[in-house]
């Protein structure tokens, strides 16, 4: 016969008649906080007893008070209670009494026995208060939690139901479930599972790059020009990531983003088009150097109304007087600081302003409307075409008015009918001199120039600037008697985001300083640049030099020659293209290399050890893992390397070595 067991009676002890026993196992602080449990137990009540003894004396007789072997951070909640007095001393508190045994063991069975909730009970509990009617700041306040992480809970309970079983089971890790809140898609998330259950790497990166694919990141230029609240507005839906940084989530509806930013585009170029330009051509984006071949109106900046100058004076003001009120300041208030920021961008503002044209060079102009890089909108006003540029009228030079002054007695049509003759041998006249003689005295007059010119490098510098700047500037090369030709053409293979790389925003910033210096009609360039002195006329020589550098690799046009130029002058000049911001990406490189190249870029960057972690790996996860491990190590692919003159010298000399490609490679680290 199986004997039954006896349970330990259960009864309310005054508050005051309980006191900690030295038994307790519990000695180091882990979980929730004396207050907070102590918070609890005001809202809910004492949800369990507490396990005691008997205190007793010398003589093994009762003494009517009760220590605690289990339970203690309890008594502590309940004590704290006490002392704010929001419990009386006196209040009866549900305690079981244990009789026999050992506390000791009384305490560790209780600590050791009990079973933790599981995480998924913990999300699910979450959502059934949620969906009970409590808020997700009333979830957080009653279970002492952020919101944020209440927010978390939640997502992870919205889960795929098979994936949250799955999880259960432990066929997923916590990590990789809450790579699955990416998307609420649940059928997506098990499309993506099922591809994951195929594949070597389940890393959660990975599950979050096949979730997004096909999305749009949220800090795409084209979703900042739309606005993402005007894309949720109009029905699109936003995927984001509550457990890790996202840059402002994914945006699903692609065909939505893209309507959305031609409709806008549309607008705002028709806006533009009521100002009476001839041609607008409107974009996302445009190729680098699509202005190349356009010559550029030179229009003049809109003076300021009254109001306007008042207003920027006021901001001047401000801005000098807190200057002069924080100069000793070793750090700004934050308040102060971000006024500063608001001055000077309003105070910017008044310095850029419009651009005024002639509204006849507007009737045989166009604009280029695009999107910039920080999502604004980019407008390229006063670009004339070849087609639509006038006649250029030739002024007589002065050979040709010294001719005219010997025929100025002649009526206008008999000046009219003026033809070339022959050469007489009979003076009969002053006649104009002959297309012959006229061709050799200038011939020696151009060689006298050369002679001359020669000797004169300060003058000689100067004319090349003047024709070169005529070609950049101002598209008229016959306004100059130097037969210079500077090549400034778009490249033929463009690569991704080209156009909107800092160098390329860098060269055009650089550009229109210039243009905005120089004057506006090509017949006064020469008297400028003459009383601009030599710093200045050099630095606008090396940026209209700079534009026909021309160092693309192109299989149909082999230079070998011209190529190994181009090292010499990276050399000359330190180029790195790393510090001018190039990076290896998906897009910009290691999506379209080989697995091997991949490889060696990340052996070269970061050890072979790192390379040999990512080898399992497909090609696409792969090229995702290398681009965050090459992430600022400043490793560059061969071709954006520049030579070191002091390695090619060594392997010049060197003749037992072999030949070397002449490249500077990255000291390889682990």
């Amino acid at each position: 016969m199986v004997q039954k067991i006896t349970l330990s009676p259960s009864r309310d002890i005054p508050f005051n008649k309980l006191v900690l026993s030295q038994s307790n196992v519990r000695h180091v602080k882990a979980g929730v906080s004396i207050e907070q449990l102590a918070e609890d137990i005001a809202r809910r009540g004492l949800l369990q007893g507490l396990s005691v003894r008997a205190v007793t004396d010398a003589d093994g007789m009762e003494t009517g008070m009760y220590e605690i072997p289990a339970g203690g951070r309890r008594y502590r909640a309940l004590e704290l209670l006490v002392k704010q007095k929001r419990l009386a001393k006196t209040a009866p508190v549900p305690c079981v009494v244990r009789e026999g045994g050992i506390p000791e063991e009384d305490s560790l069975a209780e600590n050791i026995q009990r079973a933790p909730l599981h995480p998924l009970d913990q999300f699910r509990a979450f959502l059934a208060l949620k969906e009970k009617g409590q808020s997700e700041e009333e979830i957080a306040a009653a279970f002492f939690v952020s919101v944020n992480v209440v927010k978390q809970r939640l997502k992870l309970a919205s889960v795929s139901p098979r994936l949250l079983d799955i999880y259960a089971e432990d066929g997923l890790s916590l990590d990789q479930l809450m790579a699955f809140t990416v998307s609420g898609d649940h059928e997506r998330q098990e499309q993506v599972f099922e591809r994951l259950y195929q594949s070597y790497d389940k890393q959660p990166h990975t599950i979050r790059r096949m979730l997004t694919e096909g999305s749009v990141r949220a800090s795409d230029k084209r979703v900042r020009f739309i606005g993402i609240e005007s894309y949720v507005a109009a029905g699109g839906t936003v995927m984001r990531d509550l457990f890790q940084g996202d840059d402002g989530g994914w945006l699903q509806d692609v065909s939505l983003v893209e309507r959305m930013v031609a409709d806008r585009l549309k607008a705002e170029a028709e806006g533009i088009a009521a100002e009476g330009w001839k041609w607008i051509e409107v974009a996302p984006d445009f190729p680098y150097g699509h202005t190349f071949g356009l010559r550029q109106l030179r229009g003049e900046a809109m003076a300021m109304t009254a109001e306007e100058e008042a207003a920027r004076d006021a901001l001047q003001a401000e801005y000098e007087n807190l200057s002069a009120q924080y100069d000793s300041a070793e750090e700004l208030p934050e308040a102060v600081d971000e006024r500063f920021g608001e001055l000077e961008t309003a105070l910017a503002a008044f310095e850029n302003r419009p651009v005024a044209f002639d509204p006849a060079e507007i009737a045989r102009a166009g604009a280029f409307v695009s999107i910039a890089q920080d999502g604004t909108l980019r407008v390229e006003r006063g670009y004339v075409r070849p087609e639509d540029e006038l006649p250029v009228e030739q002024e007589p030079t002065a050979v040709e008015r010294s001719m005219a002054a010997g025929v100025e007695g002649m009526d206008t049509v008999s000046a009219e009918a003026y033809a070339p003759m022959p050469e007489s041998e009979e003076e009969d006249g002053l006649t104009p001199i002959s297309d012959r003689l006229m061709s050799e005295l200038t011939a020696h007059r151009t060689l006298g120039l050369r002679q001359a010119l020669g000797e004169h490098p300060d003058v000689a510098f100067l004319a090349a600037l003047h024709a070169l700047a005529l070609k950049v500037f101002y598209h008229y090369g016959s306004d100059s008697c130097l037969e210079l030709e500077l090549k400034s053409v778009a490249f033929g293979n463009q690569a991704p985001g080209l156009n909107d790389s800092a160098v390329a925003e860098a060269i055009r910033t650089r550009h229109d300083g210039w243009a905005q210096l120089l004057p506006k009609e090509p017949d006064d360039l020469w008297d400028t640049l003459r009383g601009w002195d030599s710093d200045s006329r050099s630095a606008l020589f090396a940026h209209v030099i700079s534009l026909s550098v021309n160092a693309v690799n192109e299989t149909w046009n082999r230079r070998p020659r011209a190529l190994a130029h181009a090292d010499r002058l990276a050399q000359a000049v330190g180029l790195d293209m790393a510090a001018a911001g190039w990076r290896p990406t998906v897009d910009t490189f290691l999506g379209r290399v080989t697995k091997a190249r991949i490889l060696q870029s990340v052996a070269e960057a970061k050890g072979q050890r790192a390379a040999d972690r990512i080898e399992h790996l497909k090609k696409g996860d792969m090229a995702a893992e290398a681009e965050t491990l090459l992430a600022d190590t400043g490793w560059l692919p061969e071709p954006l390397r520049t030579p070191n003159p002091i390695t090619e010298q060594v392997t010049e000399n060197d003749g037992d070595t072999g030949k070397t490609d002449g490249t500077s490679s990255p000291v390889a680290a682990e």
